[in-house]
């Protein structure tokens, strides 16, 4: 069935025949082993909406093991799809159109009129990405949450107290992200490997991806990532990376730079760059913000106008591995624009209007997107 984009919150769902979504009796494979769904009508569901949350990169029989089970307790399934609006990158590969298409397609055919696929961004503060899946699900039907507890980058399944939670046992099927390494590192052994760990439909949705143009840039900076990360292999621990950015704000402008170099090459992103033995934070971030802009103000002048400085510290939060950053604002009114000079890894560097940051959001690196929205408010308190 196609699939259709509609609605103010940009969902994705399957047009279907009511008769035909309201009763259920196809039988899907989760792993090795075959479930049918019982027949019955949608009034004779315990719940009304089950969620399911995920980023789905790709879609395996894990994540259909959690969808089966949702559209098997309640008449309509929710799909959040996270870090819906992320820059293209080993970590984040498939845009959420991409990945609704995934879920989507991997259901039988008579249930997919029961499923909403909706994007979910990030936000720096937790509290907004909670409050943004709430207005995602808004129903006065009984709701729960489905999902499969693995380790700690599921706590997030306990923020929603009013979704009571569903918990799914594990199928045996590798992570995605050892995956997307083995697509990636030889495509051709990967997809031979992953044909009993995948839906048919995603396995042939991989099948054209690695033949696009696009996917040769991916594995050549996932490539780079893995020496980066074997690099490290001889440390006693796993390291701990410290850096540093800057979010400078003039008028109604902000400072940005184009990366030079991989990781992220060619993406927006805040300058910054990694801390030094003998420096503190603060100067880290006025030594890069001239090692890449050479603003044209003295250091006084910034020192001056530094309103905010924030940890942004989420585990998951770069694809160099753990990096915690200290993010400073420095807010210079309305003076005329200091000149610039883009140097070391920064291809370009220019204000850009902060009105146009909205429609870049899928263009930047890593979470700096998430660091703008902090300190300038683009996301409106309404949007998911």
């Amino acid at each position: 069935m196609p699939l259709q984009i509609g609605g103010t919150k940009r969902s994705i769902t399957n047009t279907q025949d009511t008769e035909a979504s309201e009763r259920v009796g196809e039988t899907t494979m989760v792993g090795k082993r075959e479930c049918l769904l019982p027949m019955k009508t949608l009034a004779s569901y315990p719940h009304t909406i089950a969620v399911v949350i995920g980023r789905f990169q790709p879609l395996h029989d894990g994540h259909l093991a959690l969808l089966t089970r949702a559209l098997a307790v309640a008449q309509r399934v929710v799909v959040l799809l996270g870090s819906a609006f992320q820059a293209r990158s080993p970590k984040h590969p498939f845009v959420w159109q991409e990945r609704a298409r995934m879920v989507v397609e991997s259901l039988p055919a008579a249930e997919r009129g029961r499923v909403t696929c909706l994007p979910l961004r990030d936000y720096f503060d937790e509290a907004r990405w909670v409050a943004a899946a709430h207005r995602a699900v808004a129903t006065a039907g009984s709701t729960v949450l489905v999902g499969h507890e693995r380790d700690a980058t599921r706590a997030y399944l306990h923020d929603f107290p009013d979704w009571p939670l569903i918990e799914v046992g594990p199928v045996p099927v590798r992570r995605a992200s050892a995956m997307r390494d083995a697509l990636f590192a030889d495509p051709s052994a990967a997809l031979q490997a992953l044909a009993g760990e995948l839906p048919a439909p995603v396995l042939a949705q991989l099948n054209d991806w690695v033949r696009k143009p696009g996917f040769e840039p991916l594995a050549r900076e996932a490539e780079l990532l893995r020496a980066y990360e074997a690099s490290w292999a001889a440390a006693p621990y796993p390291p701990v990376l410290v850096t540093v950015d800057c979010v400078i704000r003039c008028g109604d402008r902000v400072l940005l730079i184009r990366r030079g170099q991989a990781p992220g090459r060619g993406l927006l992103a805040v300058p910054g760059g990694f801390l030094e033995q003998r420096e503190t934070t603060r100067q880290a971030a006025l030594r890069e913000l001239e090692e890449e802009t050479h603003l044209a103000l003295d250091e006084a002048t910034l020192q001056a106008c530094l309103r905010a400085a924030d940890v942004f510290d989420r585990p998951d939060r770069s694809a160099r591995g753990r990096t915690i950053t200290h993010a400073h604002f420095f807010d210079l009114g309305d003076r005329p624009l200091p000149a610039l000079q883009a140097d070391d890894d920064a291809a370009a560097a220019e204000w850009v209007p902060i009105a146009e940051l909205r429609d870049l959001e899928d263009r930047f690196l890593d979470d700096h997107f998430q660091m703008l929205d902090h300190y300038l408010h683009l996301v409106p308190a309404s949007a998911l």
